[in-house]
C-alpha cells in the first residue's frame, strides 16, 4: 500500500513539473502589440478555419459604428442561430453594447446575428463590411462568410494566426474593446430576463497579466484562441489555431516573451530630443510614451531617424514631423512629432542639479 501511495505521489509531482509545449499548436504567433513585430511563430501565414475568434471582427465593426448605446430590439433573426448562444428572445430589448458583452464573453452566435443585422442591415452586407475591413488593415489571407465563425461542410471563415494578431492589435486601440474583453463577468437585466455572463477565456482568471482575448471551437476548426497580455511595459498578443492544449501554449509563449525580452522606453511623450538647431522654437513631443521589447543582443541596433517638415506660421499642437524607429534597417515604429510653442524649458541652477543627483 505504501508503495502504491509513493508511486502516486511521484506521478503527481511529475505532472506538476511537466511544461507545456507549443508542439500542440498547428499554428501560432507571438506578436509585440506596440510595433506588430513577430517574436515567435509557427505556420503563422497558413489559412485555416478560425471558429469564434471571428467575433473579434464582428465586435470591432460594432464599436466603429458609434452605436454602442443604441437600444436594439431582438428580431426573429436569432431563430436562425445554433451552437453557443446567450439565448436572447424575439422582442427583448438591450443595448448594442450589451450584445457585445454576450458576443465576446459567452461567444453568442445569436448575438453575432443580431449585431450583424443591426449594423449591416442584413447579414450579407455585414459580411462585406468584414471583408472590406480585413483588406483595409492588412489581413491578406482572410475571408469571412459569416459574423459568428460557424462552419459547415461547404464553407467557413478562414484566416491565419498572423492576420488575427493584426486584427487584435487594431482592435486594442479602442478603449471599448479593451473594456469588454477584459471583463470577467457581466450582469444584465432586460425587459424579459436577467443574465450573468462569465467570460469563457480562462486565462483571465488564471494569470494577472492577461488583458483580454477570445475563445473559439468547432469540430472542423478545433480549438482556436486569441489573448493579450501586459507586463513590465511589454504588451503581447498570442494567437493559436488548431491547438488541443491552447491554454498552456499561451502561457508558455507569454513566459518566453516576458523572460527573453525587456521593454525599453524609446520615446518620451513629453519631450523629443533633437540635436542641433531647428527651424522651430519650442518643445517637441509625441502622442505617448513608447516602450519596445528587445533582446539584450538587439539594444545596440535600435536607432531613431527624425524627419521634420518646415511649416510657416506654425502653432502649438501642429504636427511638424515624424520619428521613425529602426531595428537595424527594419522600420519598427513611427510616431508623429508635435510642437509646443509656449513651452519654456526651465534652466536648473546648481542647487537643483545637486538635489536631482542626490534623489536620482
Amino acid at each position: 500500500m505504501k508503495k502504491i501511495l509513493l508511486v502516486l505521489l511521484l506521478f503527481i509531482i511529475f505532472l506538476s513539473n511537466v511544461k507545456a509545449s507549443t508542439n500542440s499548436a498547428y499554428e501560432y504567433v507571438l506578436m509585440d502589440q506596440t510595433t506588430g513585430r513577430v517574436l515567435k511563430s509557427k505556420n503563422m501565414n497558413e489559412p485555416r478555419l478560425i471558429a469564434s475568434i471571428t467575433k473579434i471582427m464582428t465586435c470591432l465593426l460594432a464599436i466603429e459604428s458609434g452605436k454602442l448605446d443604441d437600444k436594439v430590439e431582438v428580431t426573429d433573426i436569432v431563430l436562425e442561430s445554433y451552437g453557443s448562444g446567450i439565448y436572447i428572445k424575439e422582442g427583448e430589448i438591450l443595448t448594442l453594447r450589451d450584445l457585445l458583452y454576450g458576443l465576446m464573453l459567452r461567444s453568442g452566435n445569436d448575438a453575432a446575428l443580431m449585431v450583424a443585422s443591426y449594423i449591416g442591415g442584413d447579414i450579407d452586407n455585414f459580411v462585406k463590411m468584414m471583408n472590406n475591413k480585413a483588406v483595409e488593415i492588412g489581413m491578406n489571407n482572410t475571408i469571412f462568410v459569416n459574423p459568428s465563425g460557424l462552419d459547415n461542410s461547404d464553407t467557413g471563415n478562414y484566416s491565419t494566426a498572423y492576420d488575427m494578431a493584426i486584427l487584435t492589435r487594431y482592435a486594442m486601440k479602442y478603449l471599448e474593446y479593451r473594456e469588454i474583453v477584459s471583463t470577467k463577468s457581466y450582469v444584465l437585466k432586460t425587459n424579459k430576463n436577467t443574465y450573468k455572463w462569465i467570460n469563457k477565456n480562462k486565462l483571465l482568471s488564471r494569470y494577472d497579466y492577461i488583458t483580454g482575448g477570445k475563445t473559439g471551437y468547432t469540430e472542423k476548426a478545433h480549438r482556436t484562441l486569441v489573448s493579450t497580455g501586459s507586463k513590465n511595459n511589454t504588451d503581447l498578443i498570442v494567437v493559436t489555431i488548431n491547438d488541443s492544449d491552447d491554454w498552456n501554449t499561451h502561457r508558455e509563449l507569454y513566459e518566453y516573451g516576458f523572460n527573453n525580452y525587456t521593454a525599453y522606453k524609446i520615446l518620451d511623450k513629453d519631450e523629443v530630443n533633437i540635436v542641433g538647431d531647428t527651424y522651430y522654437k519650442g518643445n517637441f513631443y509625441t502622442d505617448k510614451d513608447v516602450y519596445i521589447p528587445l533582446l539584450n543582443s538587439e539594444t545596440g541596433t535600435i536607432r531613431s531617424h527624425i524627419i521634420l517638415n518646415k511649416i510657416d506660421n506654425y502653432k502649438t499642437g501642429d504636427k511638424v514631423g515624424v520619428d521613425n524607429i529602426y531595428l537595424n534597417d527594419k522600420l519598427l515604429y513611427s510616431s508623429n512629432i508635435y510642437i509646443d510653442k509656449d513651452y519654456i524649458k526651465k534652466k536648473k541652477n546648481i542647487f537643483m542639479r545637486i538635489r536631482d543627483k542626490i534623489y536620482d
